[in-house]
Parts: structure tokens; C-alpha cells; sequence
């Protein structure tokens, strides 16, 4: 398994505020770390997250719940479970007709 670290979810964040907008700065740098490890939590040596997607999404809804930026976290957490995804052998493609 493939994890991110916190430069590249910086720098998603980063491309999401150039691209679409927003205010920048990191709001709480402890959120942002606590969400990054959250799909490597364990309990009782299991994986509470145990396949890539449980993964992602905890990733994600982290970055969007915690709210580590001072903008645009919901877009950053979209981007960033895109990217684990990928990374991970995974791509969000969907045929036009479906876009």
C-alpha cells in the first residue's frame, strides 16, 4: 500500500487554490497531520481501514472534516483521495456519458 505524505497533499492543496480560488494557508497543521494518519490506523494490529477504498475515504473525509486549510478542503480531500487512489493502482475515470 501506498501512502501519502504531507508534501504531496501540500502541494494538491497548493494546485486546487492556483486553479479554482480561494484563500490560502494551512489552518491547523495537527489536523492536517492527524488526517494524513488516518488511513494507517490500526487496533489491535488490524487495519481499521482494511482495503484501499475504506482507506481513501477516511483520507478524504478527514481533510474535509478536520478542515486543516483555511480553504478549499473539500476540494483538496476530493483531489487527494483521487491521487491515493491512483497511486494505489486505481484511476476515477468515467466514461462521457457518465461526466
Amino acid at each position: 500500500m501506498n501512502y501519502l505524505n504531507m508534501n504531496q497533499i501540500l502541494a494538491i492543496y497548493h494546485e486546487v487554490i492556483e486553479h479554482t480560488g480561494g484563500a490560502k494557508g494551512i489552518r491547523d497543521v495537527r489536523l492536517l497531520e492527524s488526517a494524513i494518519a488516518r488511513p494507517q490506523a490500526t487496533f489491535t494490529k488490524k487495519d481499521l481501514y482494511p482495503d484501499v477504498f475504506s482507506k481513501a475515504a477516511a483520507l478524504g473525509h478527514s481533510i474535509i472534516s478536520n478542515h486543516p486549510f483555511i480553504d478549499g478542503n473539500k476540494r483538496t480531500g476530493y483531489m487527494t483521495m483521487r491521487l491515493f487512489l491512483n497511486v494505489n493502482g486505481y484511476d476515477m475515470e468515467a466514461p462521457l456519458q457518465e461526466k
